[in-house]
């Protein structure tokens, strides 16, 4: 694109010592029924160009929604006047880790546009699901089932030679039963709490969750809560499914190694984190059973790509390798304070936000067991999943979960539904208690689309990978300790 060219031609003119320019074009339709009326019908379009410029070691971002080539040139001459009064409260230079720029264009897989499917045909999909929903029991007062699709096309391009263009298809769809009763109000989902599931694929994505299909189940299963047993206060073995999982993930593991956080550039939104650098390498997170890595080059995944948005490759990353912590997530400029390349994990949520440190994919390697012998190998325990509530403290360390189902497993077999569980921990601790995990059989990527991080607030799209795990002496139930 021209526009991109004559902003960087502008920003190195006016003394930028490094400028990259993104123009983004995104296209959305987000459908919602709920009890079989249709909540939201909505599809629109966003489109803008965003230029960082460096100027006396500082940053430097502008942004605007006319693209066009003299809005390209004042954009950019902006963000190296935003660099060169930013470079008058620096406390330190910026340095960014060498790169060698590339061209090359990529498209996620599609196979099935969104677009070329009636929206009657989505919305009679989702009046479908809440009606099964509703009919699994006389309590199930409200069902509700969304569907979404996002595309976006991505342009970038920086002072070094790299032309990069990309376009992303994602979709989502998911059904919620909802039971009143007795005072209270039990929730279940399908596939998952956050939008279902989201996937990097098209209307084909849609049709493999068949949340039609499994939507009478939830709302058995929600009727069934009500009746249920309170999750007991005990010490106990835990397992948890995936779902449950893929969050634990996503807080206690995928947060606290952003590489941002440990050097103070995230505090006040979400806090920061305790792996200081002098834990890199030197540091136990886990049991030797415990692999967790990140990984932008998974087929699907929410955070998958082939170049960020520094224009670094995607790439896998081993971030705890048999339970020992080995690296963080990474841009350009908190790599070369370790003296490292980027692994590629500078995202912006949209055209008008500067990039930072996101989440790629981050995956806990699967083991050797099955779900089946995870249960089985636990006299007395609990099994856990689907999302209800989450909590952890600024430094990702103490935590508190909430699911929306469990069952109590007793001489290696599930037994009664228990409603309500919880459990709590401290993340090292925690994961050095983990003792078995299922094999790559029973391996589910989830994609959660509601990231938050950043000031301004930027919602991004990152994937967890994980099959059920198994942990022992694990504090369960709501009360003191």
């Amino acid at each position: 694109m021209r526009v991109l060219e004559i902003a960087l031609d502008r920003a190195c003119a006016t003394g930028a010592e490094y400028a990259d320019v993104r123009a983004l074009h995104q296209t959305e339709e987000r459908l919602s029924v709920r009890n079989g009326v249709v909540e939201r019908a909505t599809s629109g379009v966003s489109h803008g160009i965003g230029v960082r410029a460096l100027v006396d070691g500082a940053w430097g971002f502008a942004a605007s929604c006319v693209v066009s080539e003299s809005e390209a040139a004042r954009v950019a001459a902006e963000a190296v006047e935003i660099a060169r009064a930013s470079a008058m409260a620096k406390k330190c230079d910026v340095v960014l880790a060498p790169l060698d720029p590339v061209v090359v264009e990529w498209e996620s897989p599609c196979a099935i546009d969104p677009w070329s499917v009636p929206r009657a045909q989505k919305i009679d999909l989702l009046r479908e699901a809440c009606s099964r929903a509703m009919s699994g029991g006389s309590d199930v007062r409200y069902a509700s089932a969304s569907m979404n699709a996002i595309r976006d096309d991505k342009a970038y391009a920086n002072s070094e030679g790299a032309r990069i263009r990309q376009r992303t298809t994602v979709t989502s769809a998911g059904i919620k039963a909802i039971a009143l009763g007795n005072g209270e109000m039990q929730v279940r989902s399908y596939p998952g709490t956050f939008e279902g599931n989201v996937r990097q694929a098209g209307y084909e994505w849609i049709e493999e969750m068949d949340i039609a299909g499994h939507a009478a189940e939830i709302g058995k299963q929600a009727q069934a809560l009500l009746a249920a047993q309170q999750c007991p206060q005990i010490k106990t073995t835990l397992i948890l499914g995936t779902n449950q999982l893929a969050l634990q993930i996503h807080e206690s593991c995928g947060h606290p190694t952003e590489l941002d956080r440990v050097y103070g550039y995230e505090a006040s939104y979400a806090g920061t984190s305790f792996l200081d650098p002098g834990k890199l390498g030197d540091f136990r997170y886990g049991s030797d059973l415990v692999n967790i890595y990140a990984d932008s080059t998974i087929p699907g995944g929410l955070g998958t790509f082939a170049y960020d948005d520094e224009g670094v490759r995607s790439c896998r990353t081993d971030l705890v390798r048999n339970g020992m912590f080995e690296a963080y997530l990474m841009s350009r400029e908190t790599a070369a304070r370790l003296g490292k390349t980027s692994n590629g994990c500078m995202r912006a949520s949209g055209w008008d936000r500067m990039p930072i440190i996101r989440m790629t994919n981050i995956c806990l390697e699967p083991g050797n067991e099955t779900l089946e012998s995870l249960i089985r190998g636990t006299d007395d325990g609990i099994f856990m999943d689907g999302i209800k509530s989450w909590s952890i403290d600024d430094r990702r360390l103490n935590f508190q979960f909430g699911s929306e189902i469990g069952w109590r497993i007793r001489n290696g077999q599930l037994a009664e539904m228990v409603k309500n569980p919880t459990y709590t921990g401290i993340t090292p601790e925690f994961w050095n208690s983990c003792d078995g995990i299922a094999g790559s059989d029973e391996w589910v990527l989830w994609g959660f689309p509601n990231c938050g991080k950043g000031e301004p607030s930027q919602v991004m799209f990152v994937g967890h990978g994980t099959a059920p795990a198994r942990f022992r002496n694990v504090k369960v139930g709501v009360g003191r300790w």
